[in-house]
This record gives C-alpha cells, structure tokens and sequence, in this order.
C-alpha cells in the first residue's frame, strides 16, 4: 500500500479552539469532515477596553467536544493517528505552574486594557517591528503579560516563588490537555508576544529587558511541527503533532499555498495575508508573520489585519438590538445601495492604520438596514486598503480566496472582488482552520481534493462603491487628523 492510500484510511482530531467556540473535528486523509462537536464559550466584557474568557470554561469546552466527537466516531476511533490544535494566537494567560491553577483570565488579543503604558516605547516602534514582524499595540502579549505582573498580587507572588508560568493561551491549553503538562510554545503563536524574534526563532532578551518581562516563566519554544505530548481520552492516546495559529492554520485550509494568491479569513477579525514562502518581508505598515515551521524550514506572509469585523456586526446588533442580523444581511446587502459611512473603530484600528483609539460613528443617514450595510462595506474597505498597501511591496496577485464566517455572505464577496479588481474564490467550505490543521497533520499530502467546488466572484464595473470608498478613506484620514 503506497503513504498516500495509507493516510487516506487515517483519521485526525483537530481541535479549533476560537473567540466564540472551542471544536473538535475529526478528518480523514483526504480532508472530509467524518465526524464534529463544538462548545460555545463566554466572552466577558468587564469594563472599557477589557475582553477575557474563564480559562476553566475554556478547557471545559475543548475536553468536552473532544469526548463527544470520540464518542461519535465508535469503533473508529481506533483510526485515529494523531491530534493537533489551533487557537486564537495574541491571547495571554498565567497560571501555576506546579497545580496548574490559572491566576488570570484568558485575556483576548481583542484587550487593549494597557495601550496607554505602550506609549513610552514609541521612540522604539521601529526596532520592535523589525524585531517581531509586529507593530507597537496591545493587541499582542507583551503589555498584557507586563499588566498581570504589576495588578494580580497573585501573578507577583507566583513569580517570586518560581511557580509562575504566563504567556500565550497555546501554551496553557497544552499544559493541561497533554499526559506530559509540558511547557511548550509553538513558534506561530510565541511570534504574537512582541517578545519573540521573527528572526532568530528565540525569546528576544532585549525587547524581554525592554519590556520588563522575565524570562523563567515564559514556556520553551518549539517547531509548529512537533511533539508536544500525548493527549488521552478514555482508552486512546494520540500524539498532539501540531499546534499553531488560527490564522496560519486556514491558509492551508486547500492544500499548499499558492504564491499568487492573497488569503483572507474572517470571524472576529478579519485576516488578509500574502504568502512570501521562506523570505521574511518587510512592510513599513504591516505585519510580517510565521505561519509554519517544520524544522529549520519557515514559511511567512505579509500580514495585515481587521479589528472589527465579526465583532463590529456584533457591536451593530447589541446597539440596534436586531434579533437576526446575521439572517437578515444577505437580503439587506442585495438592496441597499446608498448606506452612510462607519468608521470602524471597533476594537481600534489595526493595519495599515495603527491607531488603538478611534471613533466608532455612521457618517450619513440611514435606516437599520442601511447601517447593517455601511458596517459590513467598512470591513471591505479596510480589506481594501491592507491590500493595497500589500502590493507596495510585492507584485500584484492574480486572485483572493476568503473563508471563515462573513465569506458567506455574496454582498461582501461581490463588493471585494468589485473594489479590488481580482476574482474572488469562496470555498464551500468557509472553516477553514480545522480544515487547515488536518492538512499539516496528514503530513501536506499532495492531494487534499475539496468535496465540491466553490463559487467564484468575478469583479464587476461598480463606480458607486468606487467613490464611496474614496470618500471614506477621505473621511478616515481627517478624523485621524482631528485625532492627533
């Protein structure tokens, strides 16, 4: 029997710990879904600029759809080879490290609680991104990490004892679902700290010096391909091979990358990023991120990023209190054609923009619906200008795939491809990221065939949608202006 049939007849679980559900879907070798569960999970908004999740419940829900898609699969189960896990890359958290007791929250990379305390290092910004591939913000780890140490007593007294451990979400999750309690971080999520040289592979010791961050209780870093430890549910243990980053892991949703083609990938935020294989680029206004490691081989993207994307739909819907806004879109982007202007400042403004405080307001009149509308055009125009800013730096795309939650909505799909001029592929199946994991789990087969194919938006002539986007670039700059 040659690999390839053999990896067909093998099963993997990968589990997709995300901002609003933690899932465990079990794959085959040629990339179908043989069986799924999923937990919703709470996020707790305790005052302005806080986004935290119970660590506990968390750790419930993924141990939970586990079991259940154990349980599922029966006699099958016994297919099943190996494991591997994506999670939400920029979140931070503190526990102990001997009773594994957590001293925090999961605090979210949504959380900008310590932006302020960011504003000593701006004469640094510079080196920072060369560093870390990462803009100066507290979306990332490093002044997460750096508040917990000067505002949980606990944290403090951890540290001052040798029993704390901190840093990213990735980490903990391992340390409690392995056999082993292992220490571990991959390299994806380490690189989201601000702590972690892009470069070097390593915890940087001058920016861990810059930011007053010790380094004991940070985990060891490893490959994204590795083993981590073994999990065990009732009578199976499979190795965990795999542990990456959302994001990263939904580029490979559809097999190997593809060097002309610009990924995006939307849920809370929304992801745009331009595969660069092993070169590590530089932007002066966007991310450069890892997206794999095997070894010594490193594959990275120009990266940039959305803020408010799911989250701003879900801003609208608890402002306006819509019931079904999610069910309602797709009629309301097929009829309104003249919508106000949002500002977008849900969650502050990421790239290219960098901007951790700005408005969140409609400029214009209109309706629920029209709102609903300008909110959605906004995530697009920021799409659009990450994109443009993208090819300042390399040549120009030949297309766009987009997956993940908001890609099903063909107003949104239509309007990217009409604005960006590129024809826009949607998979049938927009989760991308278990998908993605499966992918690197099977060992990156040479054939992982989609079930059916997708739907293909061609760019349409839209002068309309042209001048308004002008227009909000216009009205983004004078507010940023006014700002200043």
């Amino acid at each position: 029997m040659n690999e390839e049939v053999l990896i067909q007849d093998q099963l993997f679980l990968t589990i997709d710990q995300g901002g609003h559900a933690s899932r465990a879907i079990v794959f085959n070798g040629k990339g179908e879904i043989v069986a799924h569960a999923s937990r919703d999970i709470e996020t707790r908004h305790p005052q302005d600029d806080y986004v935290e999740q119970d660590p506990l419940a968390l750790l419930s829900s993924i141990r939970e759809s586990v079991e259940e898609v154990i349980r599922t699969l029966g006699d099958q189960r016994f297919r099943l080879v190996r494991a591997g896990m994506a999670t939400q890359r920029s979140n931070i958290v503190s526990w102990d490290r001997e009773t594994g007791r957590p001293l925090t929250p999961i605090i979210s990379w949504q959380d900008r609680r310590n932006h302020t305390w960011l504003e000593q290092f701006l004469p640094q910004r510079e080196d920072i991104h060369v560093r870390t591939g990462l803009f100066l913000t507290a979306h990332y780890g490093a002044s997460k990490l750096r508040w917990c140490l000067e505002h949980v007593p606990e944290v403090a007294e951890a540290l001052e004892m040798g029993r704390l451990a901190f840093g990213p979400m990735a980490s903990f999750l391992c340390h409690h679902l392995l056999v082993e309690r292992p220490l571990l971080v991959d390299h994806v999520n380490a690189a989201r700290t601000q702590l972690w040289n892009i470069k070097q592979g390593t915890w940087d010791n001058n920016l861990l010096t810059m930011f007053n961050i010790p380094r004991e209780p940070l985990p060891a870093c490893v490959p994204t391909h590795h083993l981590f430890g073994y999990l065990e549910v009732g009578d199976l243990r499979l190795p965990m091979t795999q542990v990456t980053g959302d994001q990263a892991a939904a580029m490979f949703a559809y097999g190997h990358i593809q060097p002309d083609t610009v990924y995006i990938n939307t849920g809370t935020g929304a992801f745009i990023s331009r595969p660069s294989g092993p070169i590590c680029l530089y932007s002066r206004r966007l991310l450069t991120s890892l997206i794999q490691q095997e070894a010594e081989r490193r594959y990275y993207v120009l990266e940039g990023t959305v803020n408010g994307a799911g989250s701003a739909l879900e801003w609208l819907r608890e402002e306006e209190s819509i019931d079904d806004l999610f069910g309602q879109l797709p009629q309301w982007l097929a009829t309104e054609t003249e919508p106000p202007l949002f500002m977008n400042g849900v969650a502050g403004l990421g790239s290219p923009y960098w901007q951790a405080e700005f408005p969140i307001e409609f400029i214009g009149e209109g309706g629920v619906a029209a709102r609903a509308v300008a909110v959605v055009e906004s995530i697009i125009f920021l799409l659009i200008a990450n994109l443009e800013e993208m090819m300042k730096t390399s040549s120009p795309p030949e297309q766009i795939q987009i997956t993940g939650g908001l890609a099903r909505l063909d107003g949104l799909c239509q309007r990217l491809a009409d604005l960006s001029g590129l024809p826009i592929y949607r998979p049938v199946e927009c989760e991308a990221t278990a998908r993605g994991t499966a992918y690197l789990l099977a060992g990156q087969p040479t054939t992982w065939p989609e079930r059916e194919p997708g739907v293909w938006f061609e760019p349409k002539h839209n002068g309309i949608l042209k001048t308004r986007y002008q227009q909000w670039q216009q009205t983004m700059l004078n507010t940023m202006r006014r700002g200043n």
